[in-house]
C-alpha cells in the first residue's frame, strides 16, 4: 500500500511541476494527445500562472484525500467471502482440483454420492498467478456455480502456493505433469474427451497442455488468453519489460517472484488505476451491492500468488521479452507449442475489448493461428469479462453454449439489439489486514 501512495502522490504533484513545461509548450504529449496538448498550451498562456497553480493543488489534494478515505472504507468494510471449496478431487503438492459438480450451487456442500457430480465435465485452468477463485468470487459472481446449475460438471484447477521444493518448479513442470494428469482424470470421468477452457496465463497452460495431451481433449476455449506479445506494442509493454528484466535479479537471490513486485510490474500498465477505482469505491454506499462486490475483488486481488523462480524467468524472459510463442520458439517436453498444431480442434477465443492487461492484440493474434477460431469480443476489461455485471451475458452464456457444441450467438447489446458477430480475426483477507493492489493478472 505504501508503494501505491508514493506512487499517487507522485502522480498528483508531478501536475503541478509540469505546469512551466506545458505554457511554454515544451512539455512532451503522447501523439494521440498531441492536439489537445497544444490547445491547453494555448489555453493557459491567459490564465496567471499562481492562480491556476492553486487550482491544480487543491485537485491534487482533493483526488487524494478521497483515494485515502476509500481505502479507509474498503479496509473496515464488513464483507467476508464465505463460500467454502468444494470437494478435492485430485492433489500433488500445493496443486488441486476441485469438484463443482458435487457440490451443492447454493451452499457448496457435497451431496450424498460425494465427489461423483452431474453433469457435462470440463476443465477449467486460471493463471498461475492469481488464485483460482476468481472463476467462484462470491454467490453473485460465480461462473462455476453458474455452469453447475445449468447441466455441468466444472472441475477447476487450484494451482496452490508454490513454497519449499515446489519453488523449483518450471512451466514444463506445471502443464506437462500436473495438468496432464488432470486432463487424464477428467478424460476418465467423462468417459471420453473433455473441453478445456483456460483463462489469461492459464490459457497459455491450457494451448500447450491440450497438445501435449491432443486425444483426451474435445474442445478448447481461451479467455484473455496472451499469445503474441509483440502485437500491439505500446508504452506500458516496453516498460513491463524492462522493469521484469530488473526484477529477475531479485528471482536469482530469493527463488521466486514476490506478490507485491508482480503487482509493482502489473501497475505499470496503468498508474492511474488505484486512485481512480478508490476515490469511485468511497462515493459508493457501504452497504451496496456495488460496495460488496467491489470488497470480493479487491480482496482476491490482494490474495495474490508469488511465482516460481524457473515460472517468473519463462513469463519475464520467454514470453515478454523474446516473445517465444508468436515466433514459435516455444517448447514444453521437447514439443514447441503452436496452435495450428491442434489441427480442426474447434476453439472459442474471447477477447475482452477493454483489456489493459492482455491488450486485444496480443490475445486476438491467436485466432490466425487456429483453422477453427470462433471469436468475440466481451464488452468488459480483462477481469470483468468473468466477474462483472454483465460477465453472463457476455461470457457465461457463449461459454456454456460452446460447452454444449451448441453454435455461439452474437452476445446482445445492452439495449437488446446483438451486436456485430465476432468471428475468425483477420489480418479472503480478513478486514483488518486488506491492503488495496492493483488489478494485476496474467
Amino acid at each position: 500500500m505504501h508503494y501505491h501512495l508514493g506512487m499517487t502522490s507522485a502522480l498528483l504533484t508531478s501536475s503541478v511541476a509540469a505546469l512551466p513545461m506545458l505554457r511554454d509548450g515544451s512539455l512532451p504529449w503522447a501523439p494521440h494527445l498531441a492536439e489537445r496538448g497544444a490547445h491547453l498550451t494555448q489555453v493557459m498562456q491567459g490564465l496567471e500562472p499562481a492562480i491556476i497553480g492553486g487550482y491544480v493543488a487543491a485537485e491534487a489534494k482533493r483526488r487524494l484525500e478521497a483515494l485515502l478515505a476509500g481505502v479507509a472504507r474498503y479496509r473496515d468494510h464488513p464483507y467476508v467471502r464465505d463460500l467454502p471449496d468444494p470437494p478435492v478431487i485430485w492433489q500433488e503438492g500445493a496443486t488441486r482440483l476441485l469438484d463443482y459438480g458435487a457440490a451443492d450451487p447454493a451452499g457448496f456442500t457435497p451431496g450424498e454420492d460425494g465427489i461423483r457430480g452431474e453433469g457435462r465435465v470440463a476443465l477449467f485452468v486460471p493463471s498461475l498467478v492469481n488464485r483460482h477463485y476468481v472463476m467462484d468470487l462470491s454467490r453473485r459472481r460465480s461462473l462455476m456455480r453458474w455452469l453447475s446449475v445449468r447441466g455441468f460438471r466444472p472441475l477447476l484447477v487450484d494451482w496452490g502456493v508454490p513454497e519449499g521444493a515446489e519453488l523449483d518448479l518450471a512451466v514444463e513442470d506445471y502443464v506437462a505433469s500436473r495438468l496432464g494428469r488432470m486432463i487424464a482424470l477428467a478424460n476418465t470421468l467423462a468417459g471420453g474427451p473433455v473441453p478445456v477452457v483456460g483463462y489469461c496465463m492459464g490459457g497459455l497452460l491450457t494451448i500447450a497442455g491440450v497438445q501435449l495431451a491432443r486425444n483426451a481433449v474435445s474442445r478448447m476455449a481461451l479467455m484473455a488468453t496472451p499469445w503474441d506479445f509483440a502485437a500491439g506494442d505500446t508504452a506500458e509493454r516496453r516498460l513491463i519489460r524492462v522493469l521484469g528484466r530488473s526484477m529477475l535479479k531479485t528471482v536469482e537471490q530469493t527463488g521466486s517472484m514476490p506478490v507485491d513486485m508482480l503487482q509493482i510490474l502489473f501497475v505499470a500498465t496503468d498508474p492511474a488505476m488505484v486512485p481512480r477505482k478508490f476515490r469511485d469505491f468511497a462515493a459508493l454506499d457501504p452497504a451496496s451491492t456495488a460496495a460488496c462486490d467491489f470488497v470480493a475483488l479487491e480482496d482476491w486481488l490482494n490474495d495474490g500468488v508469488p511465482l516460481a523462480g524457473p515460472v517468473a524467468r519463462t513469463v519475464v524472459h520467454d514470453w515478454y521479452g523474446t516473445n517465444q510463442p508468436a515466433d514459435g520458439k516455444w517448447r514444453v517436453d521437447g514439443q514447441i507449442i503452436d496452435p495450428a498444431a491442434l489441427g480442426d480442434m474447434p476453439v472459442l477465443i474471447a477477447v475482452p475489448e477493454r483489456d489493459r492487461i492482455v491488450p486485444p492484440p496480443t490475445a486476438a493474434a491467436l485466432a490466425e493461428r487456429l483453422p477453427r477460431a470462433r471469436l468475440i469480443r466481451p464488452a468488459a476489461g480483462h477481469i470483468g469479462m468473468m466477474v462483472g455485471s454483465r460477465s453472463a451475458r457476455e461470457l457465461w452464456e457463449p461459454l456454456a453454449h460452446w460447452l454444449r457444441e451448441e453454435p455461439v450467438p452474437a452476445p446482445a447489446a445492452p439495449g437488446g439489439a446483438p451486436r456485430r458477430r465476432a468471428t475468425r480475426a483477420k489480418a479472503a483477507t480478513p478486514a483488518k489486514s486488506r491492503s488495496p493492489r492493483p488489478a494485476a493478472t496474467l
